[in-house]
């Protein structure tokens, strides 16, 4: 794949791991690397991000609609309450990944966010707060092959919530969560998307 992409549309310079796919372009163009702090949307995108591993984003992308309506909108203290028969509906869902242990960890993840917040007052604080300014503005990277698949950092912010008790948030599943929520730039040089605030 190339490093950037040229959209025939548009001539846009793209970071090519989007490719052509019209969902997969407006999702690096309107939403990745673009900083979030909603802490339901942070919480939804570390939902999916495990509910990823083993697959690719596309895949989880064309059916974030189903698990947006199956996890009522990733509201975190519905979540927390879903007990077995919402598994069991949930495992029946074919617009959704139907694993239990991915399902069970959505459910038992927002328990621990309820918890979270509760603690230090907000997810986007607390997650922010493992990533250094210097790291957060650090220059783009120039190549694919640049763009590491883990950092100090997200190794740090997954070995705390996994003494917190979440589960399926390794290093690489945390890493892609910064990226995608706007906590590092990882957009190439070249591509058009202009650097977050």
């Amino acid at each position: 794949m190339d490093d950037l992409i040229v959209g025939a549309d548009d001539g846009r310079a793209r970071c090519g791991w989007c490719g052509t796919d019209p969902l997969y372009v407006a999702y690096h163009d309107d939403e990745w690397g673009r900083p979030v702090t909603d802490d339901t949307r942070l919480f939804e995108k570390l939902c999916l991000e495990g509910f990823q591993a083993g697959l690719s984003w596309i895949t989880i992308l064309r059916k974030r609609p189903a698990f947006r309506a199956a996890f009522a909108a990733f509201d975190m203290a519905t979540v927390a309450g879903f007990d077995e028969a919402d598994v069991a509906r949930l495992l029946g869902d074919a617009g959704i990944v139907r694993h239990r242990g991915k399902i069970t960890a959505a459910v038992a993840n927002a328990d621990r966010a309820l918890a979270l917040i509760d603690e230090v007052g907000s997810l986007s604080a607390h997650v922010r707060s493992f990533v250094p300014e210097a790291v957060a503005r650090r220059p783009r990277p120039a190549r694919l092959a640049d763009v590491p698949a883990t950092t100090a950092e997200s190794s740090a912010l997954s070995a705390d919530l996994k003494r917190r008790g979440w589960r399926f948030v390794g290093p690489t599943t945390v890493y892609a969560f910064m990226q995608a929520m706007g906590l590092v730039d990882d957009h190439l040089e070249g591509c058009w998307v202009p650097p977050g605030p």
